[in-house]
């Protein structure tokens, strides 16, 4: 059995043989990936039943953590759009001859290994090594335990394929589920190119500050709806209702409300759709006065002073009444996470301020924060969200895993003394 150490210099090694694989190959290889998703699901699905049977339903965890055919069916279907995307390696990204006659382009190229550290959500297993395999990079993955039969299956089916095709298998690994190999692999500097962790505020914390190797953040997301004076009740209803409860537990989920002050009259209804859910609303008193005998008794609690700011990953929702759109760029300075945010209004010079405004990774005009997803936008899948703002913010995919280098033709030119 493989060390720690000699895992990360496998995976190293693996790593340059990505260099010798032509497109076509690696999308064969995703496309066979998919394909043996779909045929081998009862096998995949009967790993994660024993995830579930050691995790509580209640926990919001378990729908992260859940897979059913249908989820495998689109988690190929990601796997299969990542085929037709177009290589991310050997552009062109500047261009240009100097004065004396040397070359200079800049090209893109892949970072070399990158660590994943997860928890309980076993399609990251397949999106990361999708995008990973497309834009060049080994990776090694570092799930939690939560998700540990879940993703053996998945990684053993991917060295299955990969050994179909001749392919050093080393080029994906999972550690071990626990607290030493994620310590090894924050520290593993010569053979990790970089590390992203994709979970909690506290995981996302624990590796900003243990790491010694590069960290892309990929933040908690804390997401507001502003719903302006002069928003449209049917759209705000649908906005906020599909932002809360298409799946509460992921990242990109509403957590706050916030309502004009001359809109309170029409909160009930925007909530209203949120009862079918057994949405938990947590409101200031304003907010709480007018939902008062129009939303369900037991569903409706007056706010605390550690209400907001809180990412609920659950069917919990807060609700902030504000007197302007100054106040509710405050309090979303103030509490959000730089993760998604979004207005509601029909006053365009309203919009225009809100968009300008806000500091987030994603900026929502009319349309629910739940959009902020790598296949949503069009990349196929995503590797994280990114809250940071050096090298890559957003939904993180092809583009956003590569790293350029500076080539430098010359004909004999030497820098004069």
């Amino acid at each position: 059995m493989l060390t720690l150490q000699d895992t990360f210099q496998a995976v190293k090694d693996a790593s340059l043989d990505l260099a010798q694989l032509n497109n076509d190959t690696i999308n064969q290889i995703l496309n066979s990936i998919a394909d043996a998703a779909v045929s081998n699901a009862e096998l995949i699905l009967e790993a994660n039943k024993k995830d579930l049977e050691r995790m509580d339903p209640s926990n919001p965890m378990y729908d992260r953590l859940k897979l059913t055919k249908e989820r495998i069916e689109g988690i190929a279907a990601d796997t299969r759009k990542v085929s037709t995307l177009p290589s991310p390696l050997g552009r062109i990204l500047k261009h240009h001859t100097l004065p004396n006659g040397l070359e200079l382009t800049r090209v893109s190229v892949p970072f070399g290994v990158i660590g994943i550290v997860y928890e309980a959500r076993p399609n990251v297993t397949f999106d990361v090594f999708a995008l990973c395999l497309k834009s060049g990079n080994a990776c090694i993955l570092k799930g939690g335990k939560d998700a540990d039969d879940s993703n053996r299956a998945i990684v053993s089916l991917i060295k299955d394929i990969l050994n179909k095709y001749g392919i050093n298998e080393h080029i994906i690994e999972l550690l071990p589920a626990t607290h030493d190999a994620t310590g090894a692999l924050l520290h593993a500097n010569g053979f990790v190119d970089l590390v992203i962790p994709r979970g909690s505020k506290r995981l996302i914390d624990f590796v900003r500050q243990e790491a010694t190797v590069p960290v892309i953040e990929t933040g908690a997301g804390v997401c507001h709806a502003y719903f302006d004076k002069s928003g449209d009740l049917e759209k705000g209803a649908r906005i906020i209702n599909n932002a809360k409860t298409r799946r509460v537990s992921v990242c990109n989920a509403l957590d706050c409300t916030i309502i004009h002050k001359d809109r309170l009259t029409d909160l009930p209804q925007l909530c209203a759709p949120l009862a079918d859910s057994n949405v938990l609303i947590y409101a200031d008193e304003p907010a709480l006065a007018s939902l008062q005998g129009s939303y369900p008794t037991e569903l409706l609690k007056p706010a605390t002073e550690t209400t907001y700011g809180t990412e609920f990953q659950s069917y919990t929702m807060a609700v902030k009444t504000v007197a302007s759109i100054a106040e509710a760029l405050k309090h979303i300075r103030k509490f959000g996470s730089g993760h998604s945010e979004c207005i509601i209004t029909e006053d365009t010079d309203a919009a225009e301020l809100f968009l300008k405004s806000v500091d987030a990774a994603c900026v929502y005009l009319n349309a629910p924060t739940s959009f902020t997803d790598g296949a949503q936008f069009g990349l196929g899948a995503e590797i994280g969200i990114s809250t940071q703002k050096l090298h890559a913010r957003g939904p993180m995919a092809l583009e956003e895993i590569t790293t350029y280098k500076w080539i430098i033709k010359g004909n004999g030119q030497v820098r004069p003394k």
